[in-house]
């Protein structure tokens, strides 16, 4: 794996990215919506907000709206996963993009010692942003800057979590997050309106125990785990 991070859990980051566009603010009742946002976790969190800014001036890592709607659409979206397993020790984000949902849940979890998350990402520019917001935030997370098929060919640790966002309809993700799973192992997704359809299509080609949660930031949308995954008998 490329450029693992190793700053010490818990350990607050150096504030202050000087050439950084004002981030939009964090909303007030963050904390009392979100159990996980303490003091410590708001500050990398912002952290992270501003360095994004920066890059975004240079760097397409979120889509033309993405700013405006930073905490509302990415950064809440992505905390509400962060719970949902507290038990997890290894998570692994695939197509983690700009750091939604994997590095969030790092920054959500940073003071555990115990937990790390691997963020899988095939473009370069991203998969820089992903290595220095880590260092700016001091979160236990590690970049793998390659293709999905790739990270799984190599990975022997044992994985809790497996999470995406906004990667690739349901079949498609059975597929990527199988080579991966172990019998423990939970897959979990933020998915639209459209999962009723993807879920009827992955079912020809895949067998599985299916959980789905409403999102609470999205009305449309759903948190989906999903265990015991394994492809159909031909």
């Amino acid at each position: 794996m490329s450029n693992a991070t190793d700053a010490p859990p818990g350990a607050l980051p150096e504030m202050g990215i000087e050439s950084a566009p004002a981030a939009p603010a964090a909303p007030a009742d963050l904390a009392n919506r979100f159990a996980c946002v303490t003091n410590a976790v708001l500050v990398r969190l912002e952290t992270y907000a501003a360095l994004l800014c920066q890059w975004q001036t240079t760097h397409n890592l979120v889509g033309p709206d993405g700013l405006c709607n930073l905490w509302s659409r990415h950064i809440e979206d992505s905390l509400q996963l962060a719970d949902l397993a507290a038990d997890a020790r290894h998570w692994i984000d695939l197509g983690s993009g700009a750091g939604f949902p994997g590095l969030v849940v790092a920054i959500a979890r940073a003071a555990d010692s115990n937990f790390r998350v691997t963020l899988v990402e095939s473009n370069q520019k991203k998969a820089a942003f992903l290595r220095a917001a880590i260092r700016a935030t001091g979160v236990p997370a590690r970049v793998f800057a390659g293709r999905i098929e790739d990270f799984g060919a190599g990975q022997t640790d044992p994985v809790d979590v497996i999470s995406a966002r906004a990667l690739a309809p349901f079949a498609g993700l059975c597929r990527l997050a199988f080579p991966l799973m172990r019998s423990e192992t939970r897959l979990i997704l933020l998915k639209g309106q459209d999962f009723v359809h993807e879920e009827q299509v992955a079912a020809k080609s895949w067998s599985y125990d299916l959980l789905t949660l409403p999102s609470v930031t999205d009305q449309s949308g759903r948190i989906v785990t999903v265990t015991k995954l394994r492809p159909r008998e031909s």
